[in-house]
C-alpha cells in the first residue's frame, strides 16, 4: 500500500528508473505474498475478462520485460524504483496513458472529459507499492515527485494520476491504496482536474 501521510526518515530516499536496477531488488519491493506480489502491476494492463486467466508467473514474466530491469541501456521501463539508504523500498508505475488497456476501458476517469485516451503523450501514473517495514516514511511521496521529471524528460506533454480519497475508519478494498492518495500528488505539483466520484479523483500536470 502508499503512505497515508509524509513523515520524517532516518534516511536518504534515491529514485531510479527500473531499468537501471536488477529484477532481484525490484521483486524485493514486491515481496513473497499479497496484493503487489499476485498482481505484479498488471492489473491496469490486462483485461477483466481475462486477469483470471493470467497466472503469476505470467504476470512477473510480463513485468520484466515491460521494466527491463537490469539493463541500463534501454530505451523504455514502465517505473521508478525508490531506495532508502541503498535498501530497495518502493515501486511506482509511470508510462503513457495508452499502455494501460484496462485504464482506458474504465468509465469512472473519463466521467466529464471529452479527451482523446489514444494520445500517447499524455503519461499516467497507476500504481504505487511500498515495502513491508519502510511504509510511512516518505516513499510514496519521493516516487510521485520523481514521476513529473521522469515524464517530462521522455516527451511526455502531460502526466496524470488517479487517486482515491480514504479516510480514517473506512472499509478499503483491494487496489484503492496502490493509486496513492490525493495528498501525495498535490505535494507534487498535480492538479485536481476532476472528481467524477466522491472518492475518485483525477489530477494533472500539462507541461
Amino acid at each position: 500500500m502508499a503512505d497515508s501521510a509524509p513523515a520524517e526518515t532516518d534516511g536518504e530516499i534515491s529514485v531510479l528508473p527500473a531499468n537501471e536496477v536488477s529484477w532481484d531488488d525490484l521483486q524485493t519491493v514486491f515481496g513473497e505474498r499479497g496484493d503487489a506480489a499476485a498482481c505484479q502491476c498488471q492489473r491496469f494492463k490486462i483485461r477483466d475478462s481475462m486477469w483470471r486467466s493470467v497466472p503469476v508467473e505470467e504476470r512477473a514474466l510480463r513485468l520484466h520485460e515491460q521494466t527491463n530491469c537490469g539493463d541500463p541501456d534501454a530505451t523504455d521501463t514502465s517505473g521508478l524504483v525508490a531506495f532508502l539508504d541503498g535498501e530497495p523500498v518502493g515501486w511506482c508505475a509511470v508510462e503513457p496513458r495508452t499502455a494501460y488497456q484496462r485504464l482506458l476501458r474504465t468509465r469512472v476517469p473519463w466521467l466529464g472529459r471529452d479527451e482523446d485516451k489514444t494520445d500517447d503523450t499524455v503519461w499516467a501514473v497507476t500504481c504505487f507499492v511500498t515495502r513491508k517495514g519502510y511504509r510511512r516514511r516518505g516513499v510514496t511521496y519521493a516516487l510521485a515527485a520523481a514521476t513529473v521529471d521522469f515524464a517530462r524528460k521522455r516527451g511526455a506533454r502531460a502526466l496524470e494520476a488517479y487517486p482515491m480519497l480514504t479516510q480514517p475508519g473506512q472499509e478499503i478494498t483491494w487496489g484503492e491504496l496502490l493509486v496513492g492518495s490525493r495528498g501525495i500528488f498535490v505535494e507534487a505539483g498535480f492538479t485536481e482536474i476532476s472528481h467524477p466520484t466522491p472518492r475518485r479523483f483525477v489530477m494533472r500536470i500539462d507541461f
